[in-house]
Order: structure tokens, then sequence, then C-alpha cells
């Protein structure tokens, strides 16, 4: 799936370009994207008791991107378990890479406790869910 996002001021840093840590926000806007495609809420997950925590990120910087850009969010599900998740990414603006990167996410209830992931969210994150 391909997530776009037009570059806001708020997100550069003082010499014109996207702060470092804003990558990871857009890691996130890209998941709740793909959520909502295959027909799911991060909302309405965690108001059924399923939560889906950051265990793992990681960014790998290329080029820089600033101001006013649109830029795509590739995300894929590389590797799911019964209880984790991990998702890979690339930020692009047009055919050129800017970063690259993942994160993997615990599956685990309201008490913070690991739990299997629902099967119906399971099937969702199967290639073509």
């Amino acid at each position: 799936m391909i997530h776009q996002i037009r570059v806001i001021f708020g997100d550069t840093d003082q010499m014109g370009v996207v702060y470092y840590a804003n990558y990871l926000r857009y890691f996130e806007s890209a998941r709740s994207a793909l959520l909502r495609e295959r027909g799911f809420s991060a909302r309405g997950l965690v108001d059924q008791g399923v939560n889906f925590p950051v265990t793992e990120a990681s960014c790998r910087y290329r080029r820089p991107a600033r101001y006013e850009d649109l830029i795509d969010v590739h995300i894929a599900v590389a590797d799911r378990g019964h209880a984790r998740v991990r998702f890979v990414y690339s930020v692009r603006r047009g055919d050129e890479l800017l970063a690259e990167g993942h994160t993997v996410h615990a599956c685990v209830d309201t008490s913070g406790r690991p739990r299997r992931i629902p099967p119906d969210l399971r099937a969702a994150f199967m290639p073509g869910g």
C-alpha cells in the first residue's frame, strides 16, 4: 500500500528539512491508513482490548525531504507471528528513496500481557488481506 503525505512546515527543522523523528510519525500514519483500508481502525482495536505497542523501530535516512514535498510512504507487512507483526516502510519522493525502515508491534491486552492477534486481523495482515 502507498500512503501519500504533504510535508508541512511544522515537520521541518531549522535547516528546512524534515526532522528525523517525524519519519516515525509518517510510518504511523501509513499503518493507520493500512488498517482503515483493510476494514479496521486503531481506535476500534483499542476499544476491543487489542493494543499494538511498538517494541522496535528503525529508520535509515537516504535523502532529505523538505517543506511542501509530496512524499509516498510505502508500507507492507513483512512478518507476523501469533502475537506480533513487523511492518516495513520506504519513503519516496517520486522515484527517489528518502528513507526506509521497519517497526515491530506486540499484540497485548489491556493489562499489557501478550495475546494472540485476533483471527480477522491476522487475515488482514496476510498479503492481499
